[in-house]
């Protein structure tokens, strides 16, 4: 029996800690403790593909004949032609499926791993690679972009450390700065253990005034801060910003094959560029991080809320150079953010081609995705002055005249949000004040609402008129909360608001559908008006019954589902069974 449980780790964290085990019973053991536990979806795709990597030497072929293409989804068709090796087996199964169900998606399948095998039988089969510019290879068009010079990537470069950038808002930094550089820290302290090497977390602090910050960014994490001051630089600005953090990520680049003007030896670094890079994910950080990492001629993952690095294998031929055949990439930074759909993840990797490295391996971070860490006051690190001249053309925009404007609610940081939707529609004012009432049972609670609520037609009276605000809302183009508890009241749960709540800890659904979507991820789920249910459920608080309820079920979180409020002492769970 394994000793290793995975409920105890975060998926971020659960890759790296299951990357050593190469035992495949054990591997298998922790598959059933995972199914029997938590049986989280992205957990338990990690382990079976971690499984995947010990296992599939020893696979035997599948029988074509014998596949019922019909009876089978994309996803399934896709896995099992991975050990479909005869392209005279491949091409009869194209023609079923042509003659049958006919699917485009399938068939594109089928094509793909027909030229894969037909690759592999032709003795690594080299890929020819264009590496020319696009002027290059385009001489007759007219470019948009003619007078940009293009950024050749490094080949054969030197790639170290973690950088930070390190958002401040008037003055103050900004707390996805914090929870950045203690996710660095943590990544990397992983990292150099498991790598046996030393490298470092960076900060940079970019403004007029981010000198007071140094101090911080290395209690939270940070071996080296490089700073920038400049009076100019009060306001974010598009232009010197990316110039300047380029030609801080570049100053080291002198290297043979790589010509760049600035580039200069760095007695603090001996490499060419970073090795990963992470910005904010606020309005500032999402601009800041598209634009340098296109400058840096590299890849960007955007609005992540997790990261792990370990190897991965690849076998497309544009990584690989040689079709048919499987590379192992080694240090990847894995950038999980979910989907436009809101109810899957998906994992961006930025990995290298033949005769191109994409450094920095870049991503921007949800705020909230990650602990704000402990500051450690006695920590030291190594502060670096950039003083590389500013051209004055990178500020021909200035800021003459603005305007404070209110920051809002900010929701993100409590340990409970009460969130209420359309469902308040048949009195929306008694819906606001159940809502808050339930909230004032938490130490740590603020309201929070869906976008229907803030573009509806609804009326309410002025006493609750704050709360329905554009600032309070939670979705997509709202706010993104992870709170320990998470209360969605007549929330039908659209794909958009999932987006910005579904990384909370417990999320308790309210709701008098019991199809509606938002049933699929919430851990308990109440069938029940909530203009019944909520005033039932602040009453068990300030009796002290719904902790004492809480307290009877373990402490799990299975999904629930009741015609009844937790005080009536009748919540039936997922297998049937009564509490």
């Amino acid at each position: 029996m394994t000793d290793f449980d995975p409920g105890d780790y975060e998926i971020s964290e659960l890759g790296p800690a299951i990357k050593d085990i190469d035992d495949l019973g054990e591997l298998e053991e922790i598959l059933q403790v995972e199914h029997r536990g938590q049986n989280r979806a992205p957990a338990i795709a990690l382990i079976e593909s971690r499984i995947e990597k010990f296992s599939e030497d020893d696979e035997e072929p599948a029988d074509a004949d014998e596949m019922d293409l019909a009876s089978m989804s994309t996803a399934e068709v896709g896995n099992a032609l991975q050990s479909v090796e005869e392209v005279s087996d491949l091409e009869s199964l194209l023609e079923r499926e042509e003659a049958g169900e006919d699917r485009d998606p399938v068939k594109r399948l089928i094509r793909s791993r027909i030229d894969s095998v037909k690759g592999s039988d032709e003795e690594d089969t080299e890929i020819e690679v264009d590496d020319r510019t696009p002027e290059e290879r385009h001489p007759d068009l007219d470019h948009p972009t003619r007078d940009k010079r293009h950024v050749r990537s490094l080949h054969g470069g030197t790639y170290r450390d973690m950088w930070v950038y390190c958002e401040t808002q008037a003055g103050e930094l900004v707390d996805v700065s914090k929870e950045m550089l203690g996710k660095a820290r943590e990544l990397m302290d992983t990292y150099n253990d498991d790598y046996t090497t030393d490298e470092r977390v960076v900060a940079v602090l970019i403004g007029s005034d981010v000198s007071k910050h140094v101090e911080d960014v290395i209690a939270y994490g940070a071996d080296v801060v490089v700073v920038r001051e400049d009076a100019r630089l009060e306001r974010f600005q598009h232009k010197p910003y990316t110039e300047i953090f380029c030609d801080m990520a570049r100053a080291g680049a002198t290297h043979d094959n790589f010509e760049v003007e600035g580039g200069r030896d760095e007695p603090w670094r001996d490499y060419d560029k970073p090795r990963y890079v992470l910005f904010p994910a606020t309005n500032n950080g999402r601009d800041l991080s598209a634009l340098v990492q296109a400058e840096l001629d590299s890849g960007l993952a955007s609005d992540c809320s997790g990261l792990y690095i370990t190897e991965e294998v690849i076998s497309n031929p544009v990584k690989t150079g040689v079709a048919g055949e499987k590379k192992e990439f080694q240090r990847v930074l894995h950038m999980k953010r979910p989907d436009f759909s809101g109810f899957e993840y998906s994992t961006i990797l930025c990995i290298d081609n033949p005769t191109r490295e994409f450094h920095p391996q870049g991503a921007s971070v949800i705020p909230g995705s990650f602990d704000l860490p402990e500051p450690d006051a006695e920590r030291e690190g190594l502060v670096v002055e950039h003083d590389a001249p500013l051209d004055d053309d990178w500020f021909r925009v200035t800021v003459t005249d603005f305007d404070q404007l209110d920051e809002g609610i900010d929701l993100t940081g409590h340990d409970v949000v009460v969130a209420v939707g359309r469902g308040i529609g048949d009195d929306p004012t008694k819906g606001i004040e159940l809502a808050l009432d339930l909230a004032d049972q938490f130490e740590d609670a603020e309201v929070g609402v869906t976008r229907g609520i803030v573009t509806g037609s609804f009326n309410f009276d002025g006493h609750v008129e704050q709360y329905t605000h554009e600032d309070r809302q939670i979705g997509e183009t709202g706010q993104v909360v992870a709170p320990k508890l998470y209360v969605a009241a007549g929330i039908s749960g659209a794909i958009q608001h999932k987006v910005g709540m579904d990384e909370s800890d417990t999320i308790v659904a309210v709701n008098t559908d019991p199809d509606a979507r938002i049933r699929d991820f919430s851990d308990y789920f109440i069938e029940g008006d909530l203009f019944e249910v909520l005033p039932r459920l602040t009453t068990a608080l300030k009796e002290g019954r719904f902790e004492a309820a809480v307290a009877s079920d373990g402490g799990n979180t299975t999904s629930a589902t009741s015609g009844e409020t937790p005080d009536s002492g009748s919540v039936a769970d997922d297998r049937g069974e009564s509490r």
